[in-house]
């Protein structure tokens, strides 16, 4: 029975908290009510006003982390309420590292999946360089130089199972800001971001987790999101959308469903520079009680 237990993956072996070095672009996005409840657990209290929630993207581009480097696309379904504060809920999250995947559904309880990610020049760019990109955008290599025509660098995200793959977003990211403007990063912050996971095939409780982020932080422009694959979210027979947190929700539904997430009404974006993130080991959580439990790692 023993050899049925994973071995933990090499970079992750050191234990939490788990440091991941980088840049960011983090975009807060108003979220159909109903589009979020479809992943947030019945038992969690979404924070929604006029039929909308705050979502959004966490994109980003590490460096240094435990399972080196690697690029990861977080898709934020909504807030919910955690008495006295909020956090967040990831309804699908993307990286091009199969480590980093297996660890996100292993020990944090994420609904990880691998993904590439393409990075091109949009069509139709110049090629005379006026003046050098935001760091961001230099640190997800896609180019360093800002052109007469052109108005951004395009990421194709596309999810990989075996040797399928299947397209799930594309990403503009413009490129904005004077030379002058941009050697300034925006001044240097620490926060923490907390957030529930779990309830998934490996981790059927739900949890709890911290991350400590330190970082520069400016206000960019919104990156602009599209995808060929619109589709509503499905319906069960009794004219409710499918939940998460009833274990009912189809992989694809939900795929369509986080692409919905994305093609929300963006609201602002911040870019994190010089990005340093602790992420704790999660917390067994149960609603209306005070207390958590740690996860054991027997």
């Amino acid at each position: 029975m023993a050899a049925e237990k994973e071995r933990p993956c090499a970079g992750y072996q050191h234990g939490p908290p788990w440091v991941f070095k980088g840049s960011a672009l983090y975009q807060l996005h108003l979220v159909k009510a109903s589009t979020a409840r479809a992943f947030v657990p019945r038992e969690l209290r979404l924070v929604e006003a006029f039929g909308y929630t705050l979502g959004g993207m966490f994109l980003a581009r590490y460096h240094d982390s435990p399972a080196g480097e690697f690029d990861e696309l977080v898709v934020i379904a909504g807030i919910v309420w955690n008495p006295p504060t909020s956090c967040a809920w990831a309804a699908r999250v993307l990286v091009n590292s199969a480590e980093a995947c297996r660890h996100g559904r292993k020990e944090v309880g994420l609904p990880s999946h691998v993904a590439t990610f393409s990075k091109t020049e949009a069509a139709g760019l110049g090629n005379e360089p006026l003046v050098k990109s935001n760091s961001f955008l230099s640190i997800l290599g896609i180019g360093s130089t800002i052109t007469k025509q052109g108005s951004g660098r395009e990421i194709e995200i596309s999810e990989t199972k075996g040797s399928s793959t299947r397209h799930f977003c594309n990403i503009s990211l413009p490129l904005t800001g004077s030379h002058k403007h941009r050697k300034w990063m925006g001044p240097a912050i620490r926060m923490s971001l907390p957030s529930f996971s779990g309830q998934t095939e490996d981790h059927p409780d739900l949890l709890k987790y911290s991350c400590q982020v330190e970082c520069r932080v400016s206000p960019v422009k919104p990156a602009r999101i599209w995808s060929s694959r619109t589709t509503d979210p499905q319906e069960s027979s009794d004219g409710k959308i499918s939940r998460a947190g009833s274990n009912v929700l189809a992989d694809s539904d939900a795929q369509n469903q986080s692409i919905s997430v994305l093609l929300s009404r963006p609201i602002f974006a911040l870019e994190f520079n010089s990005l340093k993130m602790h992420v704790d080991a999660p917390k067994i959580f149960v609603p209306h009680s005070k207390k958590e439990v740690g996860i054991s790692s027997n």
